[in-house]
Order: structure tokens, then C-alpha cells, then sequence
């Protein structure tokens, strides 16, 4: 009964020694897809305090083409979400439905269509341990249902 206590406390110390070198693999990889119906697969979103950046890969499952039913992925604070989606209408598609040099968007992808897929990375330094941040697609229209939570801490 000894001998396996001893193997099983030396294998809870091996995993807990391993645990850190898999928590600090960098970049932290988050994935997202948006369809044809306006709806993202995912709500919340959640990334741990210790990654120093974090790469976003939006899908598009759909078969339209961006000029009909674009997807993006935009991050902002949950407080700005309605402006940043108002704003994003009149930046067109050309900008990917983000205002340059809106500095209350955080990081975005590109606007993609159907079968497309995109990535953005960004660096966590840009945000707050436990702040309150939404993203959203700001294509004319589909904010009012893809938007979901962001979490880092």
C-alpha cells in the first residue's frame, strides 16, 4: 500500500512540475466561428492572466461572400460596444468595418465571407486583470447578435 502512495504522490508531483510549462506555451490560441444565420458559436471567451498574447482565429461556416454576410471580430470594452458598432457602419467595408485609429477598439480581425478564415494577435498587456470586455462583429446589423464575453484574468 506504501509503494502505491509513493507512485501516485510522485506522479501528482510530476503533473503539477509540467502544469506550469503547459499554462506558459505562448501564444494563447482562441478560436471563434460566425455562420450564415448572424450568430458566432461562442459567447464567452476566456484567457488566462499569464498569457502574454493571444492569438484569435475567426471561422466563417457560412457560404456567403463577405459583401453579403462579412463576419469580423472586434474587442472593446463592455462599456463602448454600441459605439464601436455604430461607428463601424460608416468605416465601410474597405476598413473592415472598424474606424482607423478608433482607439476604442482594441484589436480586430479582417472581415471575412464564407469558407474564410482570419487571425488577429494581440498582446494581454492591453488589457486589465478582470475588466469588463465584450467583442462583437461589426458588420452593418449583426451586432445585435454576435457579441459575446471576454474574459482575461
Amino acid at each position: 500500500m506504501t509503494a502505491r502512495r509513493n507512485t501516485l504522490a510522485a506522479g501528482t508531483l510530476l503533473a503539477a512540475l509540467a502544469l506550469p510549462l503547459l499554462v506558459h506555451a505562448e501564444p494563447c490560441q482562441l478560436e471563434i466561428h460566425g455562420n450564415d444565420q448572424m450568430q458566432y458559436d461562442r459567447h464567452e471567451l476566456l484567457v488566462s492572466a499569464l498569457c502574454q498574447e493571444v492569438t484569435l482565429t475567426l471561422r466563417h461556416s457560412g457560404k456567403l461572400p463577405k459583401e453579403a454576410m462579412g463576419h469580423n471580430w472586434v474587442l472593446v470594452k463592455a462599456a463602448d460596444v454600441t459605439a464601436v458598432a455604430n461607428a463601424g457602419r460608416g468605416a465601410g467595408l474597405a476598413n473592415d468595418y472598424v474606424p482607423p485609429g478608433d482607439q476604442r477598439v482594441l484589436a480586430h480581425s479582417r472581415v471575412i465571407g464564407g469558407g474564410h478564415s482570419t487571425s488577429v494577435t494581440f498582446p494581454t498587456s492591453i488589457l486589465s486583470k478582470g475588466g469588463a470586455y465584450r467583442y462583437l462583429c461589426t458588420f452593418p446589423g449583426h451586432s445585435t447578435t454576435m457579441t459575446g464575453t471576454f474574459k482575461f484574468g
